[in-house]
């Protein structure tokens, strides 16, 4: 199967990358290797199966239309994994057009794409962000999620709207996955856990918001994987129940869905950084700070139609899938020096 990925060089689109790869798929990567963060780390992700015979790597920006354009016409991808995007909550609020850019603009071009060459179906990260000012526990692909916290979460909730749009106007079947804190290895340096660990090594403090007392449902990035692959492989449906009198968020009569994936299993941070200290066997120095604009409280996926339509449900605990960051770490560090 030809199958086009966005952000092929980031954290998710790396790991999912590899696993195609190793199934048999051919692969189109497109990537920016922008500078949010340290892009060291996007070239030695992409080092790993660059040379791969079915890989084929394009430099390119998701905002420029011709290159994109030019991406579907020569590749002809059966499916599209839409991944790439201007990442952080908090950087948002500092830099808001860059999520307009990538996220809104970038993603049109996509969707473009899919309409114009027959792409049987596209995949999407939305994020866990978008449930924004909801309280609810666990968050629902049903609920309704209209108040956004961050110009982040309201850009990942419009691609799911302007998803619906294509999938309504060109039968074209979509999919939008609402991925929750993803961690693990070859993870991003702009995270807390690459933080974390950084900060602890060096016997310097942490910066630990709301004293420590959000939870979080951290979901390890093999569990991310697996789910994205299940969901590529069958293509959304139109709900022939859905009523529009009484509209479904998570599903529609085109052929457009939406799913959770988490662990379903919410951690507080202080829990999480407890998992760290056990894997560095070193106590963190903390600052201990509030809430940070746009963050939410707490996340906590419902997962029970990842389960029904997939028989899949992510199952690392949060200590064994810290441990195995660690252990990559020290790796990772040891042989940049």
């Amino acid at each position: 199967m030809s199958i086009l990925i966005t952000g092929s060089a980031g954290f998710i689109g790396s790991a999912l990358c590899l696993k195609l790869l190793d199934r048999g798929d051919e692969v189109v990567g497109i990537d920016n290797h922008n500078d949010y963060y340290d892009p060291t780390i996007k070239e030695l992700r992409l080092k790993r199966y660059l040379e791969h015979k079915n890989y084929i790597h394009l430099r390119i920006d998701l905002k420029d239309q011709e290159a994109i354009k030019k991406t579907f016409l020569n590749y002809k991808p059966q499916i599209v994994v839409n991944l790439a995007a201007q990442a952080g909550v908090r950087y948002s609020i500092e830099n808001p057009l860059a999520y307009i850019n990538s996220n809104i603009v970038g993603f049109t071009h996509i969707l473009e794409g899919c309409r114009n060459h027959n792409v049987k179906h596209l995949v999407y990260a939305s994020s866990s962000s978008v449930y924004g000012a909801n309280t609810q526990m666990p968050f629902s692909v049903h609920d309704n999620v209209d108040h956004p916290l961050s110009l982040y979460a309201a850009s990942k909730k419009s691609n799911e709207l302007m998803a619906h749009s294509y999938s309504h106007l060109y039968n074209l079947p979509t999919t939008g996955l609402r991925f929750f804190t993803v961690y693990g290895p070859w993870g991003r340096p702009d995270m807390a856990l690459f933080k974390f660990t950084k900060a602890i090594l060096e016997g310097k403090p942490i910066d630990v918001y709301n004293h420590g007392k959000h939870k979080r449902d951290f979901t390890y990035i093999d569990d991310i994987v697996e789910g994205i692959i299940r969901v590529i492989d069958k293509p959304s449906l139109s709900n022939e129940n859905w009523d529009s009198k009484m509209p479904d968020p998570g599903t529609s009569k085109a052929p457009w869905k939406l799913f959770n994936i988490g662990r379903n299993q919410p951690v507080e941070l202080m829990d999480y950084i407890s998992a760290l200290e056990k894997a560095l066997d070193k106590k963190a120095k903390m600052n201990m700070k509030p809430l940070q604009p746009g963050d939410v409280q707490d996340t906590y996926a419902d997962v029970g139609d990842l389960v029904k339509n997939f028989e899949y449900k992510p199952r690392t605990e949060v200590e064994v899938g810290v441990a195995n960051f660690v252990e990559w770490y020290l790796k990772y560090t040891k042989n940049k020096k």
